[in-house]
């Protein structure tokens, strides 16, 4: 993978880099970094599809399609996600590479022009954003949180690190809470804009072939226009459990969910991260794993069982669809696997399966001009940038006695439980 080049543009303001010869598309994305907080969540992610809808230029989803369409049939997307204790706003703009262009036509300036029009100047009502555009986005942002309390895998872990994270900031959903999102109004949407457009971290990527230097000046030069102070974002992590904390909820549904929360003592930018990385795969990550092969097919104790891994928070996620009657068992069955390997019980072939599962994961990576920008992405809160083929290195180099060291620094916090009443 090809070495990623980051400028600061500036104050909080950094242009990042990465040119690949094998796409005929570019992607610019504009990932906006903000402390997660119960009181901002929500308007940050009604605001983030709201500025993606149209802007000054083109002040309606019809003029803003049409201008897409005439650049090569362009499109715009937005995410929104967590980091640590941090929200990420992402609004993509994806397009047809500058060598591809008719006449010399620059797309990656265009689109570049089009992505600041959207953040710096939206399509507003003196200083309220437009009522009928709100809604609407309104009304998506709630269909999406009623999806998720629809799927039951997806609700029962978010509640478990609900209540698992009980006061800490993480524990803050990335679109907050529904009450919140029927709450925010076009004027304190505005607020939120402006707020954001001086406090918030920005983090510009650029995926292409052609050259990012008109892309990059086109930034600039909108940023000059701001007074800027962006805001410190402070990390805390919780190292170890003291004790178990368990909750159980009921509802109407035809399989029981059995979630599990662990503190690792371990998270970026601790050098044991790589060691956790492979002992959570060992563990439940890959299809030759303890949980999948001992715990779903030898003893036919839930439909699935997979663990998980957040690196930038340190936490551990066992998540397991099972029988109401299996519950206890299923557990005892994870607790079981996890003091296994801390006692060294761990095969060579799991070991090397492990490695190989996160390795090809990563080299899909490489595959697709947005996979690229994911794998650098992901790595904006670390120390530094690595490539694929650096990360690969470091998680072959892990040893057995590593992740036998890593199982023994687990510590069960939270035990939630969705059963059917």
């Amino acid at each position: 993978m090809n070495d990623i080049i980051r400028k600061e543009i500036a104050d909080g303001v950094f242009f990042n880099s990465v040119s690949d010869s094998r796409f005929k598309t570019m992607r610019i994305t504009a990932n906006i970094i903000t402390p997660l907080s119960a009181q901002t969540a929500s308007e940050n992610a009604l605001l983030c599809g709201i500025l993606s809808r149209s802007c000054k230029a083109y002040p309606d989803f019809t003029a803003l399609s049409r201008k897409l369409a005439f650049l090569y049939g362009a499109d715009i997307n937005t995410s929104v996600s967590k980091g640590g204790d941090r929200q990420i706003l992402g609004i993509s703009a994806s397009g047809l590479d500058d060598r591809y262009a008719l006449d010399g036509e620059s797309i990656s300036e265009e689109l570049s022009q089009l992505l600041c029009g959207v953040i710096f100047e939206p399509n507003l009502s003196g200083e309220c954003f437009v009522e009928e555009e709100v809604e609407q986005e309104r009304r998506q942002l709630l269909d999406v949180i009623d999806s998720e309390f629809n799927e039951k895998r997806i609700y029962a872990n978010g509640q478990m690190i609900k209540h698992m994270c009980e006061g800490e900031t993480f524990g803050v959903k990335r679109y907050g809470t529904a009450e919140k999102i029927n709450e925010a109004t076009p004027a304190s949407l505005f607020r939120a804009w402006q707020r954001l457009l001086k406090s918030a971290t920005f983090e510009i990527m650029y995926i292409g072939d052609s050259s990012p230097d008109k892309a990059e000046e086109v930034f600039r030069a909108a940023f000059e226009k701001i007074s800027r102070k962006p805001e410190k974002i402070e990390v805390s992590n919780v190292r170890r459990a003291d004790s178990v904390k368990r909750v159980s909820e009921e509802m109407e549904l035809s399989q029981s969910k059995l979630v599990m929360g662990f503190r690792t003592d371990c998270s970026e930018p601790d050098p044991e991260v790589n060691a956790e990385r492979v002992m959570c795969a060992i563990l439940g990550g890959t299809a030759s794993s303890k949980l999948f092969c001992n715990v779903r097919e030898k003893q036919s104790l839930c439909y699935y069982c997979a663990s998980r891994y957040d690196r930038q928070k340190g936490i551990m996620i066992v998540d397991s669809g099972v029988e109401g009657e299996n519950i206890e068992k299923a557990e005892k069955g994870i607790m079981k696997e996890i003091e296994d390997m801390q006692n060294g019980n761990i095969t060579d072939f799991e070991l090397e399966s492990a490695k190989m599962a996160i390795v090809n994961s990563f080299s899909s990576t490489n595959d697709t001009v947005g996979g690229i920008e994911a794998w650098y992405t992901n790595q904006l809160f670390d120390d530094s940038f690595k490539s694929v083929e650096e990360v690969s290195k470091m998680i072959n180099a892990v040893t057995k006695d590593e992740v036998v060291a890593a199982a023994k620094k687990l510590t069960l916090d939270t035990v939630y439980v969705l059963k059917n009443k």
